[in-house]
């Protein structure tokens, strides 16, 4: 059972918000639980153009923009190499299109994930010198090609990496002529969290400083902040900071959305003319998805083409091919993970590993991360997804909050060709013969850093509320605190001893739907709401629920825009026959 952590926030701190900003006690609430003090809450709520850092102070962008601007100035070739997922492939959007405007031309290579694989390769180096090229840059990707490095200052090529995953903890970064990445050591750059496009957004940012005047520096800025927010949303990075400042941004001039390609896209997706302000689920669960799924399952330059298109029916062709990959992405994701849960079933000592690892033969590689997440969702516990290719396997894998996955490869990095990545997600590649080898030492590596208490779920519940506080305006509240994500959770409220109206029933074969109200002390008004439950469907094995059962609830809370039936909604995060909630500061 779910552990319910009902947070306390310091009372102090909420008198002060509530005095000094002029906030709601329930906003000031919510404030003070994210650690905002009276003095940032105006710049929390309301970010603005003037909250993102200056790009010189990134390690490196003195050398990086010096010699792009001489390569632009001397009309020299420049390829920009990026990655695959979104992230990536919006990096090179993001660079490409700046270099374009302050004059420059740049062509650019994303690698195909099946046939080369990550990171920067010395044959495309190779290839690029013997075409002319004598400057390359990396986005997303880069911080650990320290043979790609040597092979470009072996052939005479200039070699700019811009990246933003964990440099290698004992080599350094690569022997470039400049490294752009804000988790290196030594640089003071004050957000560490960008992404990949992020770093690159820095990079365009400083070219256009140089390039441009201040009107169009102040037209562009905020122009290019729509791309690198979906990249900061998908890449699932802290929306803290300058993150939270690009998010919102973003998303506001999302509205107002201008590239073709990003139309179409938003028209695939059900977005276009929705009638209300995209949110991060939009583009973490809608445009993401079918941008990563070019990566996954075909060709990652698409993206590129479509961001980069001027003829709308080719934008609506590309958006098209990129919603029915994203369709057999996941026919194929479904497929692994019925695979998964079968082998759980018949091999229950698995899931009492402290980090379990999955491999099969015929898995499609493109999609062990997405696999990967829903192992953790389901064990509690840091999972790897393996797909076998022969004598090859490549990987992914995903962490809990307590455990750092990149320190877990690094404990047994000699049985890799390759890895890297973050505290909670990691790519990898290795031998197939040592994948037994492989969780026999992570799960030991695990045990030593790991308890049996930091696989119980818990659900962090921000404030209790009865259901006659939720309203639009309640609700219209909550949404000064968007965007929501990594590192700025949705709030999270409960109801407790909520009467059940109408049972669960399952819709879509995986998810629940009920209805329930609450009456007001002596009052004969009761408050009814809709409550959803995604992927919740298999609570209802062996659990009966009649009309007139009291109900605790989590839950947050969304509006359905549906014409008919929409309203005010409940989405469960969890729910149980009533007890007793318990406070934990």
């Amino acid at each position: 059972m779910t552990r319910w952590h009902l947070l306390t926030p310091d009372s102090s701190l909420v008198d002060k918000l509530c005095s000094e900003a002029q906030l709601s006690p329930m906003l000031a609430h919510l404030l003070a639980l994210r650690g905002i003090g009276s003095d940032e809450a105006a710049a929390y709520l309301s970010p603005s153009l003037d909250q993102l850092h200056s790009p010189s102070l990134m390690l490196g962008m003195k050398e990086a923009v010096e010699r792009l601007s001489a390569a632009i100035l001397h009309k020299e070739q420049i390829l920009i190499y990026g990655d695959y997922d979104v992230d990536g492939t919006t990096a090179v959007v993001v660079l490409k299109t700046a270099i374009e405007l302050c004059g420059g031309a740049a062509d650019f290579h994303v690698p195909h994930r099946i046939k080369e694989g990550y990171g920067i390769k010395d044959d495309v180096i190779e290839r690029s010198a013997a075409a002319g090229v004598k400057l390359v840059i990396s986005v997303d990707t880069g911080i650990r090609a320290f043979q790609a490095a040597e092979t470009a200052r072996r052939l005479g090529l200039d070699l700019i990496v811009t990246d933003h995953h964990l440099p290698e903890a004992h080599e350094g970064v690569p022997n470039a002529l400049a490294v752009l990445n804000p988790n290196q050591q030594g640089c003071q750059y004050p957000c560490k969290a960008l992404c990949g496009a992020g770093v690159a957004f820095k990079v365009a940012q400083a070219l256009f400083a140089r390039f441009k005047d201040p009107a169009d520096q102040a037209r562009l800025v905020p122009s290019f902040l729509k791309m690198v927010a979906i990249a900061t949303i998908a890449d699932a990075v802290p929306l803290t900071g300058e993150n939270r400042t690009i998010a919102k941004l973003g998303l506001e001039g999302l509205r107002r959305p201008i590239n073709g390609g990003l139309k179409a896209l938003m028209e695939v997706s059900g977005l276009a003319d929705c009638g209300r302000a995209l949110n991060a689920m939009d583009v973490g669960f809608r445009m993401g998805p079918r941008i990563n799924a070019a990566g996954r399952m075909d060709v990652a330059r698409d993206v590129i083409e479509l961001f980069t298109c001027k003829d709308h029916a080719r934008c609506r062709e590309i958006a098209e091919k990129l919603n029915l990959l994203n369709t057999e992405r996941q026919t194929e994701e479904a497929r692994i993970v019925a695979e998964i849960e079968a082998q759980l079933a018949n091999s229950p000592e698995l899931a009492e590993k402290f980090c379990v690892v999955f491999d099969g033969d015929g898995w499609h590689r493109g999609v062990v991360g997405i696999v990967a997440s829903r192992v953790v969702e389901k064990t509690g516990r840091p999972a790897l997804v393996i797909a076998k290719e022969g004598e090859e396997a490549h990987g992914s894998g995903r962490s809990i909050s307590a455990f750092h996955l990149l320190e877990a490869l690094e404990s047994c990095h000699g049985l890799f060709t390759r890895f890297g990545g973050h505290a909670h997600a990691v790519g990898f590649a290795l031998p197939a013969a040592h994948v037994p080898e492989l969780k026999r030492r992570l799960d030991e590596y695990a045990r030593t850093r790991l308890s049996p208490a930091d696989f119980e779920p818990e659900l962090k519940v921000d404030a209790e509320i009865a259901l006659n506080e939720i309203t639009p305006q309640f609700l219209n509240s909550l949404r000064r605190l968007e965007p929501f994500g990594q590192g700025n959770p949705e709030p999270v409220f409960a109801s407790r001893e909520v009467n059940l109206l109408i049972p669960p029933r399952v819709i879509k074969e995986k998810h629940l739907k009920f209805r329930v109200n609450q009456r007001q002390g002596n009052s004969n008004t009761a408050f009814s709401y809709e409550a959803v439950g995604w992927r919740m469907a298999p609570r209802l094995n062996g659990e009966t629920y009649q009309p007139g059962d009291k109900l605790d609830l989590a839950f947050t809370i969304s509006m359905n825009d549906h014409p008919e039936f929409g309203g005010l909604e409940l989405n469960l995060e969890d729910f149980r026959k009533s007890m007793i909630a318990v406070a934990v500061p």
